[in-house]
């Protein structure tokens, strides 16, 4: 485990915790201490701590890294291990920077170790479900779909997460990646044509005694508090991004889709729905998600999920359920739409 703050401690060492197959025993972070306290809670008796990352990448019990820091050392630590023949599940974003990411991919394709990216929504039971329905063709073709992560005062206050040279942007890039990641996924389309952003920072430079990891501060929020966009795909489809930390509106939602599609429309605005025409009449349709989802683990165990896929991906030598080249997509599009929001024009990938 490289980097084990919060979202190590919180979501990847509690589910990897409960893979039989899988265990802990490396531990890096810059601060010593969240390293031993990692290893104290996750780590086999015999767990290693160090105070240099490559020390670790050279220890040949290591199969496997998962590399939690800020964006700006994504790319640098995963090609680093590659490089050293271990398999990689690096958080979300991919990198910092599409370059950065289409280093990391290339680097994965010449080594033949696997590279993931840590987009964990796409494991819970709804998303699962609905991926299910997509590629079963039940709402036809997809060529609309609304990427949904505004969030109306919860800017995250600790850590680099308002530090634009170590995090890359704002909400856009930590979490308009995972609603964007979704929608890419359920219609199935990877071929951007033209992107039109915008970014703003209207709130961030008001401060807000509301904020739900309390007061920031104006002059270290260096990032935008809210983006948009409108993607246009090579097959027609129209993709909506919205995405904020701080937003004046009480249409909040995060990491959800809306979906509309020639046979039906779906959303997950209100739990998961299904809407269409039957028979002459309109339709709308909830789906329980409630219980086990075909025998796996229930809704709020995308973690366990994700962690359980991915250790598959390797014990049976398979492709990982987030490709590298679908994540690398995810980068250029959210690097396009700053782009676009700085040049104050439309970005083209043609």
């Amino acid at each position: 485990m490289i980097g084990c703050g919060g979202i190590a401690m919180g979501k990847h060492l509690p589910a990897l915790a409960k893979i039989p197959e899988a265990q802990a025993v490396a531990f890096f972070d810059v601060a010593l201490d969240r390293g031993h306290e990692a290893k104290n809670k996750f780590g086999t008796h015999d767990a290693r701590v160090y105070s240099d990352v490559y020390e670790l990448l050279r220890d040949p019990e290591v199969h496997v890294v998962h590399v939690c820091t800020p964006n700006d050392t994504h790319a640098e630590i995963s090609i680093a291990a590659l490089e050293a023949g271990k398999h990689v599940l690096c958080e979300k974003p991919m990198a910092k920077s599409a370059a950065d990411a289409r280093r990391m991919m290339e680097t994965a394709e010449r080594t033949g170790k696997k590279l993931s990216i840590a987009y964990q929504n796409r494991f819970r039971a709804d998303s699962r479900w609905l991926h299910q329905a997509c590629r079963a063709g039940d709402l036809g073709e997809i060529y609309v779909a609304k990427a949904h992560a505004v969030r109306r005062r919860a800017v995250p206050t600790w850590g680099v997460f308002l530090d634009l040279e170590k995090q890359g942007g704002g909400p856009l890039i930590d979490i308009g990646t995972h609603a964007l990641d979704l929608a890419l996924w359920m219609m199935d389309n990877y071929e951007p044509k033209t992107v039109l952003g915008s970014s703003y920072r209207k709130l961030a430079e008001q401060g807000s005694d509301a904020n739900l990891w309390g007061k920031w501060d104006p002059s270290k929020f260096t990032v935008e508090d809210s983006a948009f966009a409108m993607i246009t795909m090579k097959s027609g489809a129209t993709v909506w991004l919205e995405s904020s930390w701080a937003l004046n509106t009480l249409d909040t939602d995060e990491a959800k889709v809306s979906l509309m599609g020639t046979k039906a429309g779906a959303d997950m605005k209100n739990g998961l729905r299904v809407n269409g025409e039957e028979h002459g009449r309109l339709y709308t349709q909830e789906i329980q998600m409630s219980g086990d989802f075909g025998g796996n683990a229930g809704p709020d165990d995308a973690a366990e999920h994700e962690a359980r896929s991915w250790i598959n991906s390797i014990l049976e030598e398979r492709e990982p359920v987030v490709t590298a080249k679908q994540a690398l997509v995810v980068q250029e599009i959210l690097e396009a739409i700053y782009e676009s929001a700085n040049k104050g024009q439309a970005i083209s990938f043609i």
